[in-house]
């Protein structure tokens, strides 16, 4: 009896794992995809980079917006996780730096996510929302600790970061990309310079 139930539960694990890995593999496919075509890429230019069918994508994601949903939570649980890890890796102030420009970097791909936001779509609804649970908490974290360090100044306010930050990212012409990186770079040497200043202040 034990080795029959053994023999039946063995194929189904290889068949999980074998969906798990086509899913990782659709939505890493899909992430290229819709940061080079935006979000309204062709399926079949997924599944071609994905290595799957077009039938083994709409299995998994019937419906575009499911997709599209999918593709963006899980880079946004990926950006955030990175704040604990540049932590651990660098000095308050330069961790805060790399995930400013980590965070740009996210929004910047995102071509056509303003529009699925405002699209209507059942599946977006809560995208605004879980994209401040977990990038709020993972800049704040960053900020108190260079500014416990004494790196930057003490009163900036992770919400207004992150807006600013989206604000930049929404720069067009064919400058756009490189004007948002030189005004995140102005924008962060004016924190580390608000922090020398009060220092200096409070020495005399």
């Amino acid at each position: 009896m034990e080795m029959i139930m053994e023999q039946d539960t063995e194929p189904k694990r290889r068949v999980r794992a074998d969906a798990l890995r086509n899913e990782d593999a659709v939505l890493e496919a899909a992430k290229a995809v819709f940061a080079e075509m935006g979000v309204d890429a062709p399926a079949r230019e997924i599944a071609l980079k994905a290595g799957v069918g077009v039938g083994t994508l709409y299995r998994r994601f019937p419906n575009r917006a499911d997709l599209v949903a999918s593709v963006f939570r899980r880079e946004v649980d990926a950006c955030a996780a990175e704040a604990a890890k540049l932590l651990d890796a660098y000095k308050p102030a330069d961790a805060l730096e790399r995930w400013l420009h980590r965070y740009a970097a996210f929004l910047a791909t995102k071509k056509g996510l303003a529009a699925a936001l405002h699209s209507g779509d059942s599946a977006f609804e809560t995208l605004p929302a879980y994209f401040r649970a977990n990038f709020e908490p993972a800049l704040a974290s960053l900020l108190e600790r260079a500014a416990q360090a004494g790196e930057i100044r003490d009163d900036l306010q992770a919400y207004d970061l992150l807006r600013a930050i989206g604000n930049l990212s929404t720069a067009g012409g064919d400058d756009g990309a490189a004007h948002a990186r030189r005004m995140l770079d102005l924008l962060i040497d004016g924190m580390r310079r608000g922090a020398k200043a009060s220092g200096s202040q409070d020495a005399d």
